[in-house]
C-alpha cells in the first residue's frame, strides 16, 4: 500500500510510483462518475475501482475549456491527483491517481460513435486535449463532499472544489492534498463551526 506523502516525508523515503516518475510539486482533483449513466447509448461510468482494474486510462471527454487548458498546459507526468466520485449518491474523494502521460489530443472528439464526439472538432486543428492517469491507490474510506465542506471556513477555505464545484479538473494545493489524505484515518468529523453552503 502506498503511504501518503506526509508519512513518507516523516520516514525519509518517498512513496513508490507506478510510472517511476519524479516527485511532483503539482496536485490536482479529477472527477469521474462512478454510477451508471448512459450517454449516446454508452455507459460512461468510471470509478476508482475501474481505474484500479485498468491500471491506466486516458482522461478523455473533458469538454470545458478551463479544464482542458489545465490538462493541455499545466499537468505533468508525476503529478498526483485526488480521484473524485461525482454526480452520485455520495460524492467525495475515493482515491489517488498519478499523471502517467502528458497532454495529447483527445481523439474521442472525432469518433461519431463515442459519447464525447464533438462535431465541431477538427483533427487538423484540435480543440480538446487529455492526459493519461495511472492508479496509485484507493483511500481507506471515501472522504465525502459533506465532510470536505465542513472545513470550508478553516483548513480548506481556498479549495477550488468548494468554490467552483462543477469544474472537472482543478488545481489542489499541496497543503489541501495532504490535509484531505490526513482525514482518511479519522472518523468523519464535522466541526461545529462548519459552513453549510
Amino acid at each position: 500500500m502506498v503511504r501518503t506523502r506526509s508519512a513518507a516525508r516523516q520516514s525519509g523515503d518517498t512513496p513508490p510510483s507506478p510510472a517511476a516518475a519524479p516527485p511532483s510539486e503539482q496536485f490536482w482533483l479529477i472527477k469521474a462518475e462512478p454510477e451508471s449513466r448512459i450517454e449516446n447509448g454508452v455507459d460512461v461510468k468510471f470509478s476508482i475501482d475501474d481505474l484500479a482494474a485498468k491500471g491506466e486510462s486516458t482522461w478523455d471527454g473533458v469538454r470545458n475549456y478551463e479544464a482542458r487548458n489545465i490538462m493541455r498546459d499545466r499537468m505533468r507526468v508525476g503529478d498526483l491527483c485526488l480521484f473524485y466520485h461525482s454526480n452520485c449518491k455520495t460524492p467525495g474523494v475515493a482515491g489517488i491517481a498519478r499523471v502517467s502521460h502528458g497532454s495529447m489530443v483527445d481523439f474521442t472528439a472525432f469518433d461519431k460513435s463515442h459519447p464525447y464526439y464533438d462535431p465541431k472538432s477538427d483533427p487538423d486543428s484540435p480543440r480538446w486535449f487529455m492526459v493519461k492517469v495511472s492508479f496509485v491507490r484507493k483511500l481507506r474510506r471515501l472522504i465525502s463532499l459533506k465532510e470536505l465542506q465542513s472545513y470550508k471556513s478553516t483548513r480548506l477555505n481556498s479549495m477550488a472544489l468548494l468554490h467552483r464545484g462543477r469544474l472537472s479538473v482543478q488545481p489542489v494545493s499541496r497543503q489541501e492534498f495532504d490535509f484531505v489524505l490526513s482525514l482518511e484515518d479519522q472518523d468523519p468529523h464535522y466541526p461545529t463551526t462548519a459552513s453549510t453552503s
